[in-house]
């Protein structure tokens, strides 16, 4: 999913200081319109965020990058 409508939301500084990272998420969700996305980087595959955004009406495509990287792109439909 590369297109100019697609931006990166890196949760993995959040969750090392500590910090709940949904909220970010949620801000950038509740900002895409109709055809764009966003890209997650964390350090796990965020499953009940996957099922979430599936059920508001998102795609997910899920990739794992390496033990502690997993990369999902989300797409509004």
């Amino acid at each position: 999913m590369s297109s100019s409508k697609t931006t990166i939301l890196d949760v993995r500084p959040l969750l090392a200081k500590g910090e709940e990272p949904y909220a970010a998420i949620r801000a950038r969700v509740d900002r895409l319109e109709a055809g764009a996305g966003f890209t997650l980087i964390a350090p796990f595959l965020p499953a009940p965020l996957i099922e979430r955004l599936r059920g508001e009406g998102f795609s997910a495509r899920v990739q794992q990058r390496d033990e502690r990287t997993w990369v999902v792109d989300f797409l509004r439909e």
